[in-house]
């Protein structure tokens, strides 16, 4: 028989104590850090530093580096068969690919480097006149021996040079070879468009879509 605990003399339940939900202070709660959007895929993307080196590219491409992903130039077919009907982000994509295969040859990825017996520093390779001459924010060797700052230039370089010459190479000492030896070199032209054209960003689209099954 249950009691009626409205009865007097009834026997009386204590109260039950309000359960709190609220986390100690020693502990906190951690949210996952925000995922970086996809990066294109560099031939320097095994270096420290390299996601900023890519994101400064990339940056640098959607403003003073604009002329760059507008122009198809004439030889674009030797470099990035895709990239005519590409988008814009492949487009740029492209352009931070095509400036690791050349830092290859010029630093090997070496942002720090000095050559020429002290006339050209950083990933590019640039000699520091050459950078003020193109109103770069980056006008001494120190300057250019930061990667994200010597990016920055070459991409201002390029946007001058490849619509002023139509090409990204050119006899002559054109588009880009009017200021980067490498470019002046068969076999490091190859080398640098055979790597480019193995990249998605590169590929038609039908040569990345999966093949039907028989």
């Amino acid at each position: 028989m249950v009691p009626d605990l409205a009865k007097p003399g009834a026997p009386k339940i204590p109260p039950v104590p309000a359960i709190s939900l609220a986390l100690p202070p020693s502990i906190q709660v951690v949210s996952p850090p925000a995922r970086s959007p996809n990066l294109p895929r560099t031939r320097w993307q095994h270096q420290r530093g390299n996601a900023m080196w890519t994101r400064t590219a990339l940056s640098a491409l959607k403003s003073h580096g604009k002329p760059l992903v507008d122009i198809v130039p004439a030889d674009i077919a030797d470099w990035c068969p895709a990239y005519p009907t590409a988008n814009e982000a492949d487009r740029r994509a492209f352009w931070v690919g095509f400036l690791s295969a050349l830092a290859k040859h010029e630093s090997t990825y070496k942002a720090r480097a000095v050559g020429g017996g002290g006339l050209w520093y950083g990933l590019l390779q640039i000699l520091p006149a050459t950078a003020r001459g193109y109103k770069c924010n980056a006008g001494t060797g120190e300057d250019l021996q930061n990667g994200s700052a010597n990016l920055s230039c070459a991409v201002r370089i390029m946007a001058k040079t490849v619509p002023r010459d139509g090409v990204i190479y050119g006899q002559g000492g054109r588009g880009v070879a009017a200021d980067w030896g490498p470019m002046r070199s068969p076999a490091k032209r190859m080398d640098m468009s055979r790597w480019l054209k193995r990249q998605s960003y590169c590929k038609p689209l039908d040569a990345t879509r999966p093949k039907a099954r028989p």
